[in-house]
């Protein structure tokens, strides 16, 4: 068992309040998300606040999508917080913070995401790094991210 922080960037070619709207809200989420499309019959189900603290989000699907939830537990104009809880395959929760900075050419994007390594998941996490499993992950919604940020700029 042990800890694990992943962290990814890019730069966004858009104002950081455009990128924010699309992180602040879940139901943004269907347009960048790197794991949209993985069961196409997924349950989603948004409940409190449509953005911002306490908006929650969960989902129930296939094996490949799982099941768990999000929810927004902190949020300013440059940074928003979400707590993530998986369920299905495996238990797990972690921290996820997406910190925007404003730079001369846009929004530089982090999306960070720590937790424990727990049962199989501290097994598996001894054999391959958490970077190595969900850093691809990542890497991809922040270009998804970037791609509809820029688009709609």
């Amino acid at each position: 068992m042990g800890t694990y922080v992943v962290e990814r960037r890019i730069l966004v070619h858009a104002p950081v309040a455009r990128v924010h709207e699309r992180v602040h809200d879940f139901r943004q989420w269907v347009t960048w998300s790197p794991w949209e499309g993985v069961d196409p019959e997924l349950d989603r189900v948004y409940s409190g606040p449509d953005s911002g603290v306490g908006a929650r989000y969960a989902w129930s699907g296939n094996r490949k999508a799982g099941r768990g939830s999000m929810r927004i537990t902190g949020a300013s104009p440059e940074r928003v917080e979400v707590l993530l809880e998986f369920l299905k395959p495996f238990r797990s929760t972690a921290e996820v913070t997406f910190a925007l900075a404003p730079t001369e050419a846009g929004t530089e994007v982090t999306w960070r995401m720590q937790g424990e390594q727990t049962g199989l998941m501290g097994v598996v996490g001894r054999v391959v790094p958490m970077g190595r499993l969900i850093g691809p992950d990542l890497e991809k919604g922040l270009a998804r991210l970037k791609a509809v940020a820029e688009e709609t700029a």
